[in-house]
Formats: C-alpha cells, sequence, structure tokens
C-alpha cells in the first residue's frame, strides 16, 4: 500500500516526531552514549519508553547501535550520517526555544532551560 503525506513536514515528523525522539538525538548530536547515559541526561524518559524509541530511529537509519563484544555486554548509540543531517532542524528548534522562553519571562513567566547548549549538533 502506497504511503502519502499530505504535507513534506509529515514526513519528517514521521521520523523524529514526539515527546523523546528529539531529546534523544540532541543529546546524540554530543557523541555516542550508552542507554544508561541517555536515561541520566533524559530522567523523565522511562527505560521501556526510552528503549522503544531507540529502536525506531535504529529502524528509520537515524541511529547506529553498537554492541561491544565483552562481558558485561556494552551497547553504545551514536548518529548515522543521516541522522547528522537533521542537524540545521535541531539547531533552529533549540534556537527558537531560547527565543521563546526569553520572551515569556519578559512577560512575567518564570521558566528556566536548564541546559542551552545545543553545539553538540555544530560538530558536524
Amino acid at each position: 500500500m502506497k504511503k502519502i503525506y499530505h504535507l513534506a513536514v509529515e514526513t519528517t515528523l514521521d521520523v523524529i516526531g514526539g515527546k523523546w525522539k528529539p531529546i534523544i538525538l540532541c543529546h546524540l548530536g554530543n557523541g555516542p552514549q550508552r542507554t544508561s547515559e541517555l536515561q541520566k541526561n533524559i530522567p523523565a524518559v522511562t527505560q521501556k519508553m526510552l528503549v522503544q524509541q531507540l529502536r525506531e530511529l535504529e529502524a528509520d537509519g537515524i541511529i547506529l547501535r553498537k554492541v561491544y563484544n565483552q562481558v558485561p555486554p556494552k551497547v553504545e548509540y551514536s548518529l548515522t550520517e543521516e541522522g547528522k543531517t537533521l542537524r540545521n532542524i535541531f539547531v533552529s528548534m533549540s534556537e527558537w526555544g531560547v527565543r521563546r522562553v526569553a520572551t515569556l519571562n519578559e512577560k512575567g513567566a518564570d521558566i528556566q532551560i536548564e541546559n542551552e547548549n545545543f553545539d553538540g549538533f555544530l560538530k558536524y
């Protein structure tokens, strides 16, 4: 059956949409990480959801799962070349988020971005 997207942005969202995938990808933009490192960096995500999202990103060719032959087993995730092409999207989203928080704070909100560092993607 032919898959039809009504807007091109749907294609992108089909791969990186949702709450956790962009966050995972931004962390991997800083370099390879193990599941435990991602869990530490994204404490609100459950282990089950993290693994599910990692599997989907791997199936879509956005991340690479590397298994080291050792005891205990070591698994590391990194961006593929295709995953690195998302750089501009995530840098733009991050910059927009910083501006949005500043605007809301000017209007009396009390919002803080804990880590405004999004330069991991700038390495590529």
